[in-house]
């Protein structure tokens, strides 16, 4: 089969690659549709293990069935979870499985960016996720980012009517406004870089939007009755994107860290500024668990949170170093699906 090999954002080559063999647990899936992921383009966090077939937001069709598995067959539409937790340790019994050990180590064999993946007997049992006719293998790879955003919202407890300040407004940021909406948020303010990015912020949901570098606390105010956001949501590594959390979150709010920063990025904290007498809230979140799957599905399938409008590019397997160009590039792109089987 072929795949695409990830050596860097700038190097991703086609090269062939045995299709797995499966075990009587496993399945065997055609992948018909796989987004690029912000996180696959952070060179840092990867390049010292390439080459790699990256790809977890993923889509297709059971071709396969080991022999002991039932619950699935020949011709099944699933989109599959790459990481899913153990349900028994420490972490998982505290009700964090995203920090679980084994969601950390468990993985799809080999990846999204090619035309057949195996599912290990761990995903099959907790991680697979079957498909409505009427939802599109397109949307559905949004499964998996939609999860993730819906678990940062939770652990941030964003409530009806609270405003929301969404600092970078990239394909997470978007998934943030979209979410938001659709759960009864109030006043929701969008900043970026980019007027391309700002434009599809208003689309999406935002009410109000600045360009990062007019951006400042005492226009939020302005915008917002006088008040700061009840939750900041900061969808970019930037230290000025911190930094401006830090300062924009109003009494008693939430800042929710959505994305990961350079590494040794440091920010340095006034406590008795920041957190005494204001009960300010600072939180983080990774990833989703397989109950957040399930939620992001029935969002999708209901079109609580449409998403086929953010998909700007559709790419050939062949294309797929392009897909990695545009989304490092951060430039005219939103969300870019791979299809390894073309139009099939």
């Amino acid at each position: 089969m072929r795949v695409a090999s990830w050596y860097s954002n700038r190097d991703v080559r086609i090269e062939e690659m045995p299709v797995p063999d499966i075990g009587p647990d496993e399945l065997l899936m055609k992948v018909m549709a796989c987004g690029i992921c912000g996180s696959d383009v952070m060179e840092w966090y990867r390049l010292d293990r390439a080459p790699l077939v990256l790809g977890h937001e993923i889509a297709g069709e059971v071709v396969e069935v080991g022999e002991s598995v039932d619950k699935y067959k020949v011709g099944d539409r699933i989109a599959i979870a790459h990481h899913v937790p153990c349900n028994t340790c420490h972490y998982c019994l505290s009700g964090n499985p995203t920090v679980c050990e084994t969601l950390r180590t468990t993985n799809i064999d080999p990846g999204g960016f090619a035309e057949y993946v195996r599912v290990p007997a761990i995903n099959v049992d907790r991680g697979v996720f079957a498909l409505p006719d009427d939802l599109s293998y397109e949307d559905a790879t949004f499964i998996e980012p939609l999860a993730c955003v819906l678990r940062g919202q939770r652990r941030a407890n964003l409530k009806p009517g609270q405003s929301v300040l969404v600092i970078g407004s990239g394909i997470s940021g978007l998934l943030h406004i979209k979410l938001a909406k659709a759960l009864g948020s109030g006043r929701i303010t969008a900043t970026d870089v980019s007027d391309f990015r700002l434009e599809a912020a208003r689309r999406f949901g935002a009410d109000i939007t600045f360009h990062a570098d007019e951006y400042s606390p005492d226009k939020l105010r302005g915008k917002n009755d006088s008040y700061l956001a009840d939750l900041v949501i900061v969808c970019t590594g930037a230290i000025s994107a911190v930094q401006q959390a830090l300062s924009s979150v109003e009494r008693g709010g939430t800042i929710l860290l959505f994305a990961p920063a350079d590494p040794g990025a440091a920010v340095p904290l006034s406590i008795n500024t920041l957190f005494w007498r204001t009960d300010i809230t600072l939180t983080t979140s990774y990833a989703g668990s397989p109950a957040d799957y399930m939620t992001a599905l029935e969002l999708l399938h209901s079109r609580r949170v449409p998403v086929s409008d953010m998909i700007t590019h559709r790419l050939k397997l062949e294309e797929t170093g392009q897909g990695f160009r545009m989304v490092a590039a951060a430039g005219d792109s939103i969300k870019v699906i791979v299809r390894p089987h073309g139009d099939s």
